[in-house]
């Protein structure tokens, strides 16, 4: 039995099994091998061909709004989808069927050829109609008002044009204002953080002539009419100086797209109404309201 066990024993250990065991061993760190498993994974993942990129500006985390927050938008909306429906059902009979929303400068032409004899014919109806669509386009930022602005001007000339223009613009403004301060915080830091961090700053500073600087951004296009319709109730302007600084900021621009609806045959873009001389006369009209705010500083460091 002792000759077996040393026989088992000696078999058991081998050269090669002895070269082995005295070999030196690589020690490995099982952090060095999840960093290099994950650097591999995120490899893969972007050589994928089925990897999404993100497109345009980064939104990062899950839908800003709240069960809540989101049926009281809904409905809002179908508060005032009723009632443009109502003014359309109390509406003289017509072809409606042919009017469309104008998206282009040919499908306004359109609409104008559609709507001139009618608005002629009935013309409380359609100032009513007219107004409940351009409220309701412009408090869910639906957008087109400028093409709306343009047709005031081809249908009622420059100064009724102008009238109209302004209290649709302030109106619907205004209906904005308050859906923002109902829901409007969370989806407007979703959307714009950076620039509302911006437009806070400046409004804390600009605090003692408010409506000034809110009647340069509304005459000058610093910032868009969107963002500023969101925003000022989450960055605490009062409604009395919002509403202010809309009616009266809102007419230079207003003026502009008016009187050229009238000329609307000849236009050929968009863009044309806002060229480079247009935005000078804006900004030197801007530059007029808040100069009592630049005055105010230049004493103060003297």
């Amino acid at each position: 039995m002792k000759l077996k066990t040393s026989r088992s024993w000696s078999s058991s250990f081998s050269p090669n099994v002895i070269a082995t065991m005295a070999a030196p061993r690589t020690v490995i760190n099982i952090n060095d091998v999840k960093r290099l498993r994950d650097e591999e994974n995120a490899k893969v993942g972007e050589d994928s061909p089925t990897t999404k990129k993100p497109v345009g500006p980064k939104l990062e985390g899950k839908f800003p709004l709240s069960r809540w927050e989101l049926a009281a938008f809904v409905g809002v909306f179908v508060m005032f989808s009723l009632g443009l429906f109502g003014v359309y059902w109390t509406m003289p009979a017509a072809d409606f069927g042919k009017i469309r929303l104008p998206r282009s400068l040919s499908d306004l032409r359109m609409l104008k050829d559609l709507v001139a004899t009618y608005a002629d014919d009935h013309p409380a109806q359609f100032i009513l109609g007219y107004c409940s669509i351009y409220i309701f386009m412009q408090t869910f930022m639906i957008p087109g008002t400028i093409f709306m602005s343009l047709l005031a001007g081809a249908l009622f000339g420059v100064i009724r044009g102008l009238l109209l223009v302004v209290f649709n613009a302030t109106a619907g403004a205004s209906s904005c204002f308050f859906l923002s301060k109902l829901i409007g915080r969370p989806l407007v830091g979703w959307l714009w953080p950076e620039k509302l961090k911006f437009f806070q700053a400046e409004i804390a500073k600009r605090r003692e002539k408010l409506l000034n600087y809110m009647l340069f951004l509304r005459i000058t296009p610093t910032l868009p009419n969107l963002f500023i319709n969101l925003a000022s109730p989450i960055v605490d302007i009062p409604f009395h100086i919002f509403f202010l600084a809309t009616a009266i900021g809102l007419i230079p621009a207003s003026y502009i797209t008016v009187r050229a609806g009238l000329a609307l045959g000849d236009l050929k873009s968009v863009k044309d109404l806002y060229d480079f001389k247009t935005l000078m006369v804006l900004f030197l009209i801007g530059s007029v309201s808040i100069l009592p705010t630049l005055l105010k500083k230049k004493r103060t460091y003297e």
